[in-house]
């Protein structure tokens, strides 16, 4: 409960804010979309849209007029990519999928702080950031267009999946607590855990 009050007080603030949120909008449905993919082009989670639309299937029909909720603001969703691109540079695209899902899924978990840019900024008891590009300045590099369509496609992934917190890379890891983790999958040279 005091995560759901939390974020709403946080949503109202951003809405208030120069860079809140946008709009609701409304998509008319054409043939080939489906709801993974205008979640991956607003970069909002199908469930959401789903939610929107008072659906409880995945059904849509051309014509059908589909009302999009809002997306994370566009200075989160930069920060977002900013931080794939240098965490999964070099990684395969699903890999990219993967570490923006990470921080997603921390939002949405009890344990970790309750926004995008928290999550991202926040700092481990050791004294060393949670996400080391943060750190070492990486972060500050601006994201290509594929890492951009990874968060899009991660966004519209949210909420679905194996419910990964972490990622290592276990040839340069130097903290082997991550290595107890349970293994949710790998991709390229990370291993995603929770």
């Amino acid at each position: 409960m005091k995560k759901m009050i939390m974020t709403i007080c946080a949503s109202a603030l951003l809405l208030l804010g120069a860079q809140g949120v946008q709009a609701q909008t409304t998509h008319e449905v054409v043939s080939g979309d489906t709801l993974y993919l205008l979640g991956q082009k607003y970069g909002v989670s199908v469930t959401d849209i789903k939610q929107a639309n008072n659906k409880q299937v995945d059904t849509i029909y051309i014509g059908e007029q589909l009302n999009i909720p809002p997306s994370i603001s566009a200075a989160e969703k930069d920060l977002l990519a900013r931080l794939v691109h240098a965490e999964a540079k070099g990684e395969p695209y699903a890999g990219k999928v993967a570490v923006a899902t990470v921080v997603l899924n921390r939002v949405q978990h009890d344990d970790f702080p309750n926004s995008i840019y928290n999550v991202i900024h926040e700092v481990a008891p050791s004294g060393h950031y949670a996400f080391s590009p943060v750190q070492n300045g990486q972060i500050n590099q601006e994201a290509d267009e594929e890492t951009k369509r990874a968060v899009n496609e991660a966004l519209a992934f949210n909420g679905q999946g194996s419910g990964s917190l972490f990622f290592y890379n276990p040839e340069i890891a130097t903290n082997h607590w991550i290595a107890t983790r349970t293994e949710t999958t790998r991709i390229g040279n990370h291993v995603f855990a929770k």
